[in-house]
């Protein structure tokens, strides 16, 4: 019988375009989402994929099932969300910050969304940079704080929202740019570009060149991603980001981007919240389309159970 995962199934490779990257969206392996595929088909006794095909081809069975998915699954959707409200927890306040600065382009087209969805939720945002945005957490000034280090706090939980490579970018020219990957000590005679953070912060120092031992000639600071993207660009240093934030710039064909070691340095973004709300209905629902919404929008990242 067709099944709703069959049909998240399917939407999901219509979206992407590719099998492995659809099962990472839906949490599954490649040979799990394949056996799903398999199942449907020989229950329908029809193929709903020509897989030969890159992107994969969708049959006319497979046509008619996306288009049966296109009004299944937002029906669904609403539905679940009018039942949770019923459930209670539905109106309250979701104030939130960052303690990353590259979080912006898909923060906000999530909390437009969110405030679609939840109007009865009073939310708000606390723009910029805080450093000591937890202990504002803890003191209830904030609800929710995105973060990619989830110091041990009491009374304080870490809900991962979705994973992510850290890249050091360089310019086309650099002495790098040919390499395949690069070791710590390829830093250790470098300007390395970052945001104004405590470096110990930084995934580049806390996963890479700490445990090293090693540190950079020199460190420059830039508020703005694209102005750092510039600096390294220009020949002025390098810099790590993460690899969503220099896909954008990697298509335009400014920088070259390098694994750090070489199976790469891959970190995690969080959301802290307060233990007691964690069960709040509408900050599950807040986290559920965020981590959606990146998914589907942001460029190598990878969804975490």
């Amino acid at each position: 019988m067709i099944d709703i995962r069959h049909l998240r199934t399917l939407q999901a490779l219509q979206i992407t375009g590719s099998l492995a990257t659809a099962a990472q969206r839906l949490h599954l392996t490649q040979s799990a989402l394949s056996h799903q595929l398999r199942d449907l088909e020989d229950w329908l006794g029809l193929e709903v994929l020509v897989r030969k095909t890159k992107p994969p081809r969708f049959t006319p069975a497979g046509q008619r099932l996306l288009a049966l998915a296109a009004q299944i699954l937002p029906a669904m959707a609403s539905a679940e969300r009018d039942l949770l409200r019923l459930r209670g927890g539905q109106a309250g306040r979701l104030t939130l910050a960052i303690e990353c600065h590259s979080c912006f382009e898909w923060l906000i087209p999530a909390l437009n969304h969110f405030r679609e969805q939840w109007p009865e939720v009073e939310l708000d945002f606390q723009s910029g940079f805080h450093a000591d945005a937890r202990q504002q957490l803890l003191g209830r000034e904030l609800d929710l704080v995105v973060t990619s280090n989830p110091d041990a706090l009491p009374g304080l939980v870490y809900l991962p929202l979705f994973s992510y490579e850290s890249v050091l970018i360089v310019g086309k020219q650099h002495a790098l740019a040919g390499r395949g990957f690069v070791e710590p000590a390829d830093i250790a005679s470098e300007t390395l570009i970052s945001y104004p953070v405590d470096p110990e912060r930084l995934d580049v120092f806390q996963h890479f060149l700490t445990p090293a031992g090693i540190q950079p000639a020199a460190i420059r600071t830039a508020e703005l991603t694209l102005m750092l993207v510039q600096l390294v660009a220009s020949g002025r240093g390098v810099a790590a980001l993460p690899n969503w934030v220099a896909a954008e710039y990697l298509q335009r064909d400014w920088i070259k981007a390098l694994p750090l070691g070489r199976n790469g340095v891959w970190c995690t973004l969080y959301a802290a919240i307060r233990v007691e709300d964690a069960e709040l209905v509408y900050v599950q629902e807040f986290l559920r389309m965020a981590r959606q919404g990146c998914l589907e929008s942001l460029q190598g990242i990878r969804g975490v159970e």
